[in-house]
């Protein structure tokens, strides 16, 4: 992998889910990757993924490289290693908090969706009620069995916005009578960082990297849904 002006950090074998699907032969690049909720759903999905963050991320499971997601998007050549491009551009700018208290922050997604718009690839852009992006896809943690915690569940809605949208039957919102909130340092009903990894399905990251994280369940479903519309290698080469 040419990886020019990337730095790379060392690798961390993630952890085996036993209900990972097998390998697609398909490759995501994960572009502000955090500690890698949304890359482990990819690749529970069966995506090979690379991680890509301007912060160091000791905990992020897969292969990782320390570079700006924005030059990184107009690497051309390092693009056209991979299949899709999955980006969460940081959303402080657009959160209730922000709102509230004004402090600066930057904003990414803009940017980040006209190099997209030029990457020639499929991709996806997740971010947070109220951000600048069309709502193709909305997501909740009520809308997943799995993450729950005895009577609590996790409120945790996410937009998605893709190049194409593929033909996804968005499973009903079902708000537990208990929420689980993950932001910030916890609100004033904080029950620890065990019960956040539950209802997040997430078990490496510490408090604050789950704050920034979305449930891998969410980009599983889409991984799914977006495999079955592309190619994998074996494919393109016959």
């Amino acid at each position: 992998m040419n990886t020019g002006h990337h730095s790379s950090q060392e690798t961390r074998m993630p952890a085996i889910n036993p209900a990972r699907c097998r390998p697609n032969g398909l490759r995501v690049l994960d572009l502000y990757c955090c500690a890698g909720g949304a890359g482990t759903g990819y690749a529970d999905a069966g995506f090979e993924v690379v991680g890509v963050d301007i912060r160091p991320q000791p905990r992020y499971p897969f292969e990782f490289i320390r570079a700006d997601a924005l030059e990184v998007l107009a690497d051309r050549s390092f693009l056209a290693e991979f299949d899709l491009i999955h980006t969460s551009p940081p959303c402080q700018r657009y959160t209730q908090a922000q709102r509230i208290h004004g402090n600066d922050h930057p904003d990414l997604l803009p940017p980040t969706r006209t190099l997209l718009q030029a990457s020639g690839l499929p991709w996806v852009i997740e971010n947070v009620p109220g951000a600048p992006m069309r709502p193709d896809l909305i997501l909740c943690g009520s809308m997943f069995p799995e993450l729950r915690d005895g009577p609590y569940g996790i409120k945790r809605h996410r937009w998605f916005e893709f190049a194409e949208p593929p033909a996804l039957l968005t499973p009903p919102c079902h708000h537990p009578p208990r929420v689980v909130s993950v932001f910030g340092h916890g609100g004033h009903i904080y029950h620890g960082v065990a019960q956040w990894r539950r209802v997040m399905g997430i078990d490496w990251m510490n408090r604050d990297e789950l704050a920034e994280a979305i449930p891998p369940a969410y980009t599983r479903y889409i991984g799914e849904a977006i495999a079955e519309q592309l190619p994998g290698k074996q494919d393109r080469a016959a």
